[in-house]
């Protein structure tokens, strides 16, 4: 999908990420991180493969997300619960 902006991927994934904290944070909490944290890595990707400054560039790719999380915090649902480390 890396024609979709970061913007576009958020209209379409949360929905089912609020449907996932909704329902998984009640009762598995510490399941329902390990999740976001993968797909935090899988926006990761998402990203190394649509910018080629970021390209086989793993760290670099990282601080750009915690960049992003932290100029837009409410932009996927999943960033209010699961702060990154990156850009600290």
């Amino acid at each position: 999908m890396t024609d979709k902006s970061l913007k576009d991927l958020a209209c379409m994934f949360n929905p089912k990420i609020r449907g996932w904290i909704n329902y998984y944070g009640q009762f598995y909490k510490s399941a329902l991180y390990r999740v976001l944290n993968q797909l935090n890595g899988a926006l990761q990707r998402w990203a190394m493969r649509k910018y080629k400054k970021l390209r086989r560039r793993r760290r670099k790719a990282f601080h750009w997300m915690g960049r992003i999380a932290k100029q837009m915090p409410h932009l996927f649902a999943h960033w209010r619960l699961v702060r990154q480390t990156a850009g600290r």
